[in-house]
């Protein structure tokens, strides 16, 4: 009898194996999916699968605590893997989610696959100004320029430290607020090699970006 029931069960599965699993079953969402911000510039990022290359992807966000998820107009049916969210989580107040689903040709869809939790205010990281140096016979002319995205969103905010760095590694250290357009370093040796890095600093959010390259260059003789 036991005999019986088991021959049953085995043709019962071998009937279900005839009508194969719907191919969404198969289609994995998208890994790794994360916000990625440089600047406030928001963009969030996902792997796709393997051999996903036919893939279209879907974006959607919301506000934390909201329970309404709205689509991305911009990134429907999309095919690179990573969709600019700076306009709709620009909100320092606010915490964001996004996520985002493959969906392929034959109209099958995968699960969503979530970010985890985002401030612009706390997870964007900042990047230290560009430099331009300038020997003069006063000194050293410096001129910094901050990414155009971390002025329009934080210009009166924006500081920064200037490194003026020594043959002998000693360090002197300048700061400059967002109004200054240059910096002039003064009383230095004559036909003396310095370097300059600089640094950028919202002290209201305690952040602080890495120092720039170092730039360097030679006093000339003074008249």
């Amino acid at each position: 009898l036991k005999n019986v029931k088991y021959t049953k069960k085995l043709l019962n599965y071998r009937n279900m194996s005839k009508f194969p699993l719907s191919a969404a079953a198969f289609l994995a969402p998208p890994a790794s999916v994360r916000f990625d911000s440089v600047d406030y510039k928001n963009v969030l990022r996902w792997i796709p699968q393997p051999n996903s290359t036919s893939l279209q992807f879907y974006v959607q966000w919301k506000i934390y605590g909201e329970p309404q998820w709205l689509d991305v107009a911009s990134c429907q049916g999309i095919q690179k893997h990573h969709c600019d969210l700076s306009a709709l989580t620009s909100d320092p107040r606010e915490w964001y989610y996004g996520r985002v689903h493959a969906s392929s040709r034959n109209a099958s869809k995968s699960a969503w696959a979530l970010s985890p939790r985002f401030s612009s205010r706390w997870d964007t990281k900042i990047s230290p100004p560009a430099l331009k140096l300038n020997a003069t016979k006063q000194g050293i002319m410096v001129r910094v320029k901050p990414p155009r995205s971390l002025v329009q969103k934080m210009n009166s905010r924006l500081y920064f430290k200037i490194f003026l760095i020594h043959a002998s590694g000693e360090e002197e250290v300048y700061e400059m607020d967002c109004c200054s357009k240059h910096l002039l370093l003064k009383e230095l040796k004559q036909k003396t090699t310095y370097c300059v890095q600089a640094q950028t600093l919202i002290h209201l959010q305690g952040k602080s970006s890495a120092r720039s390259p170092p730039k360097c260059t030679s006093t000339l003789t003074q008249v």
